[in-house]
């Protein structure tokens, strides 16, 4: 169980709004950052704040030597074989974005990219593009009562080259089985991506179980600053992958006439890196390891499982998504949009993010809603955080004149 005391390292969650005790839900989009976080950077400016890599004066070898100790624990954190598996990028986005321009090379006319209906857009647009620029072919696996419906992704998956699916959706909270998928595709020759983005920050992630090929995800949504993300890949498909940045520390030997590459991971990391974000990042899975991945998965599907209770025995109130979830519950009133739910909720002092979450395709075509509320949980969620929420409904029905 994890403690309330935790509560007393957001500094964030001390303020008032509108006079009211501010309740955050909205762990889908970025988290709070604890103290211990915002201490690390401020430390290392104060007292580090130099570029890596370059000087040979003691501060500079500090600064360098806490960098790649981020680098170790992140290896460590999703169990990959060694730090040159890990990529700094500014996001999930970047990610899968480097993903498609790098090793979207290999990609042939009329070969097939497979993804899935329930797809956030950093893992839809990047893709079509792919797929536009390498004149490939883009399917889509169904789903089944909000879930990836197997029978249909062994039958998309013969013929693709990629497979990019979601660990986690941001929507409706599913948690993808994506060892199984891996498997599969691999099976059918296929490269296996996984977006990580909702379930790094929330799980215990093995990238050796998953055999995945590649695992994308974001420090800001794990208690790390914003700007610094991951991309891991595994080491033998990153060495047959070209850069897609060129410039300083990428470089091992260059010419008038050309160049060659340093070696992995620093081969894709050209210029001067996000080393603040990498220091916070460490801080974070410092932070996240004391309390215990499993501890944290266990909290949130307790805090889910008793949200879903309470909405359901709410009139008029619809839920979207399976019985077994992430921390994600998206929902709408009857006659009453989503929006204004959420700026009632602003009233409240509560947080929750409504619209159709930079899933377009999945609340309006599977969902067939213009937009959804959403109420995302974190480990320094508590009950009385969703009580507090569902009061809130219980107060925007009367006042909509339920």
């Amino acid at each position: 169980m994890i403690s309330k005391r935790i509560k007393e390292d957001f500094p964030i969650l001390k303020r008032k709004i509108n006079g009211k005790r501010f309740i955050y839900l909205d762990n889908a989009a970025t988290s709070q950052k604890p103290i211990q976080v915002i201490n690390a950077i401020t430390t290392f400016y104060k007292f580090y704040n130099a570029n890596i890599h370059r000087g040979i004066y003691k501060v500079a070898e500090e600064a360098t030597e806490m960098y790649e100790n981020s680098k170790e624990k992140v290896k460590e954190f999703i169990n990959a074989r060694g730090k040159e598996e890990i990529i700094y990028v500014r996001n999930t986005t970047e990610a899968i974005n480097f993903v498609a321009i790098s090793f979207g090379e290999k990609i042939k006319k009329d070969e097939k990219i497979v993804v899935s209906k329930m797809e956030h857009h950093s893992n839809l647009v990047p893709w079509q593009l792919l797929a536009k620029r390498k004149k490939a072919k883009l399917e889509f696996v169904e789903l089944k009562d909000f879930e990836i419906d197997i029978s249909d992704f062994e039958k998309k998956i013969k013929g693709a080259k990629l497979v990019a699916i979601t660990h986690v959706s941001n929507v409706l909270g599913t948690i993808n089985d994506v060892k199984t998928l891996a498997k599969i595709a691999h099976e059918n020759g296929a490269y296996f991506l996984v977006d990580g983005a909702q379930s790094v920050p929330h799980m215990k992630v093995d990238v050796k179980k998953l055999d995945c090929d590649f695992l994308a995800f974001s420090g800001h949504k794990m208690l790390a600053p914003f700007g610094i993300g991951v991309l891991y890949g595994k080491r033998e498909i990153l060495e047959e992958m070209q850069p897609i940045l060129g410039g300083g520390d990428m470089i091992k030997e260059c010419n008038f006439l050309g160049c060659s590459w340093n070696d992995l991971p620093y081969k894709f990391e050209a210029g001067t890196q996000n080393v603040e974000g990498a220091i916070g990042l460490s801080a974070a899975i410092d932070y996240l390891r004391k309390i215990g991945m499993e501890k944290i998965q266990k909290h949130e599907e307790e805090l889910t499982k008793y949200a879903l209770k309470l909405l359901e025995e709410e009139t008029g109130v619809e839920t979207y998504g399976p019985k077994k979830r992430s921390g994600i519950v998206a929902f709408n009133i009857k006659g009453i949009h989503a929006h204004d739910v959420a700026s009632f909720f602003d009233k409240e002092g509560i947080a929750i993010r409504a619209g159709h979450h930079c899933a377009m395709p999945l609340v309006r075509k599977v969902l067939k809603r213009d937009a959804v509320a959403r109420m995302s949980f974190y480990l320094y969620n508590f009950k009385e955080d969703i009580d507090a929420a569902v009061e809130a409904i219980r107060k925007l029905k009367k006042e909509f004149g339920e």
